[in-house]
């Protein structure tokens, strides 16, 4: 660049004045950036005694209690290090069960010395616990309102970081909340559960094909992010997308995403200096932002981390969603994060990567060479399958947003059907297997024939990928991509290590009691490949056939939050996180009840915002103009002139005008009613049987009115001016 010899690892900061030309360029090496804020292990091996540092560890990896004075030691070696990066105060970072995350400041500074000097401090008990106002936080019941203490502990496997902003520098200590009584109040505490119950069932299987190196199985995590930028200037134009994140009007400009060109499109100069500044704040702190790219959509972009254990992918992910608005909002953009903020285009959502890895690197989801012969694999992978076949309707929850309702099933996402798919190589190893008991060959890869003599020749996959499955195998993981752009991917990885970790209990159970074990694994292998085959589908899941063959395959097809709200206190799903000391029934019950409730809300305030606009800009605005077409056609008239294209104009104006004005009303009846009923379900499917199509019959006119009326005379930008000037 500019004659510049070529750095390798390093990163070019352009900075421009107007003209254009370079202010100054600033080169730097990713690696000596990465982590700089983050407390991690090579900072603890540097400023922590060796004893201390050894205490930590083994809390890190084996569970074991951290006593205090080993954490006081800890908190002001912490402290010490977040000053010197310039932090003031410090927060206990944690999930609450409001999608976002939360966090309260303290400073480091002490009561006032005589002198009139504070001390800076910071001791082991305030690192391990905090108390934040339990009752502002949705609980399902768990706390009376009144009952206003909880606790953040310190989830010392995520390490502490600090993050740079508008407020200065702050140590932020990632943590888990817990009421008084010690129920789950965020994500975290039923994370790191299923985590356990996960290690624990991957170790007995592991222990039963004579593995006794492997201490600790973790699930991995790779979380894919997808989000929407628009100007910053035309987002404050648009109340819906203040109050909702999406638009609840909008008509389709001439142009969408038909011709395929913004996908891993050339990346525009103003979102190319957006993504430079997030992965540098990403970097930062640790979170291996690795690929971007443009999305399918208009103004739709991806973000993509490495792989890490779970319960840090999940942090990480909350990082990334919280930068992205941040940054954002510093380049003049609004960061959109709604699974469906415009119709007709493709929404956003969450690929979550997930698999299986031992604390010396043993991926228990790679099939090999030859997956065939390797019975260890193939166990996994059929217990995979009967965990998905068993709860595919908790994993359809763990998935559940007002969002996501606007996007899976709707051919660009996958299906509401939960299938798997495996690809052509392991389903024919799944076929041998049911039909003959045994698998004797794998299909090979072969060579990528592309008829070029000067490029190389490539060695293809045995198995290509589906994207329209919403549970797929690819490669060495498994990829479950319903999960909504806004969501915590926290959810899903819960129900997804519980429910494998029952599948391997069961497993155990069997193989435990067995005489010949050899035959007790091949034969477990072939009933669990049988009885679960009907979650397996390797063809197109946006097809009509496939809607039909789920349904005679008996497999659930749940369409709404709403529907799959159940789910979570079925007798089944209790016994299952029971069981596995992941959630108690009260928790469950709690969790239901805020979905219920978080459903009914968010449909309230886009229905209120659709009142609000309709009646204050839209329906005005309509008015003023057939006012002005009024007008036209009585001067034409009296020119002695034709007005028939006038008067038609304004009588098609007329007729949906008239059809908004009655879809107003009865929108604003049905908002009125729904706030009336029984808080739960039953003012929840109120909500999604009656006010969301009252809200559909007032977005049709509308719609249909904006691309008839005047651009000038439109009260706001319209889809085009959002998704294509940015």
């Amino acid at each position: 660049m500019l004659g510049m010899p070529f750095l390798e690892n390093t990163f070019t900061n352009v900075k421009w004045m107007k003209e254009g030309s370079f202010m100054s360029t600033e080169l730097f090496n990713v690696a000596d950036i990465f982590g700089e804020n983050v407390f991690n292990d090579t900072v603890m091996q540097q400023r922590l005694p060796k004893k201390v540092y050894k205490n930590l560890k083994k809390t890190i990896e084996e569970g074991t209690e951290l006593d205090l004075e080993t954490a006081d030691v800890i908190a002001h070696e912490m402290k010490e290090w977040a000053i010197e990066k310039g932090a003031t105060h410090y927060t206990h970072w944690f999930l609450p069960l409001t999608g976002v995350t939360a966090e309260k400041h303290d400073s480091f500074i002490s009561a006032p010395l005589p002198s009139g000097k504070v001390l800076m401090s910071f001791s082991g008990k305030e690192l391990i616990k905090g108390e934040p106002d339990a009752s502002s936080f949705p609980s399902g019941g768990l706390r009376a309102t009144f009952e206003a203490r909880g606790y953040t502990a310190w989830d010392c496997t995520s390490p502490a970081f600090v993050r740079q902003d508008a407020a200065g520098a702050t140590l932020c200590i990632p943590t888990a909340f817990c009421s008084y009584t010690g129920e789950a109040l965020d994500q975290k505490t039923p994370l790191l559960r299923s985590m356990q119950a996960l290690n624990v069932q991957a170790l007995r299987l592991l222990r039963l094909f004579g593995n006794t190196t492997s201490k600790k199985v973790t699930p991995s995590v790779g979380a894919e992010q997808e989000y929407f930028l628009v100007d910053a200037e035309k987002f404050l134009q648009r109340k819906d997308l203040i109050y909702t994140g999406r638009t609840l009007f909008g008509a389709m400009p001439p142009k969408g995403q038909e011709l395929d060109d913004h996908y891993f499109g050339t990346i525009r100069e103003r979102i190319a200096s957006f993504m430079r500044d997030v992965n540098i704040e990403l970097w930062k702190v640790g979170v291996s932002s690795k690929t971007q790219h443009n999305e399918v959509a208009p103004a739709q972009h991806e973000l993509a981390p490495i792989y890490a254990e779970a319960n840090i992918a999940v942090d990480h992910n909350q990082i990334v969603m919280q930068t992205l608005k941040r940054i954002a909002c510093q380049h003049g953009m609004k960061c959109l994060l709604h699974e469906k903020p415009f119709a007709g285009v493709n929404g956003s959502g969450k690929h979550d990567n997930w698999s299986i890895i031992t604390d010396d690197g043993i991926n228990m989801l790679d099939p090999g060479t030859t997956p065939h012969e390797n019975i260890q694999f193939l166990l996994v992978l059929t217990c995979v399958l009967k965990a998905v076949n068993k709860h595919a309707d908790l994993l359809r929850e763990s998935a559940a947003d007002p969002g996501n309702d606007h996007r899976l099933g709707a051919n660009e996402a996958p299906p509401a059907i939960i299938s798997v798919f495996l690809g052509e190589q392991l389903e024919d190893v799944m076929e041998q297997l049911i039909s003959t008991g045994e698998a004797t060959h794998s299909l090979e890869g072969g060579k990528l024939e592309t008829g070029v003599r000067t490029l190389p020749e490539l060695t293809k996959d045995a198995t290509d990928r589906n994207r329209t499955s919403p549970f797929a195998f690819t490669g060495n993981k498994f990829e479950f991509r319903m999960v909504g752009s806004r969501d915590s991917v926290a959810s899903a990885n819960i129900v997804l290590n519980t429910i494998v970790a029952e599948a391997f209990a069961e497993a155990c159970e069997v193989l435990e009691k067995a005489d010949d074990f050899q035959k007790a694994v091949h034969d477990l292998i072939k009933e669990y490949a049988t009885e679960n085959q009907r979650i397996i589908f390797n063809g197109d899941g946006y097809s009509e056939a496939w809607v039909e063959e789920a349904e005679r395959r008996g497999l659930p097809n749940i369409k709404s939050m709403v529907e799959a709200i159940p789910a979570m206190v079925t007798d089944k799903a209790v016994r299952l996180f029971e069981r596995f000391g992941v959630f108690t029934r009260a928790e469950l019950e709690s969790r239901a009840e805020i979905q219920y409730e978080s459903y009914a809300k968010a449909v309230n305030i886009e229905a209120r915002t659709m009142i609000d606009m309709a009646r204050k800009q839209f329906i005005p605005a309509v008015i003023k103009y057939t006012k002005t077409l009024a007008e036209t056609v009585l001067a034409v008239k009296e020119a002695g002139v034709d007005a028939s294209v006038q008067t038609e104009a304004l009588e098609e104006i007329t007729v949906l005008l008239k059809e908004a004005r009655a879809a107003l009303a009865h929108l604003e009846e049905v908002a009125a009613e729904a706030a009336s009923k029984e808080e739960g379900p039953v003012q929840a499917n109120f909500y999604y049987d009656e006010v969301c199509p009252a809200m559909e019959a007032l977005r049709k006119p509308i719609d249909q009115l904006e691309m008839i009326v005047d651009k000038e005379a439109w009260p706001m930008p319209s889809y085009g001016d959002l998704i294509f000037e940015v």
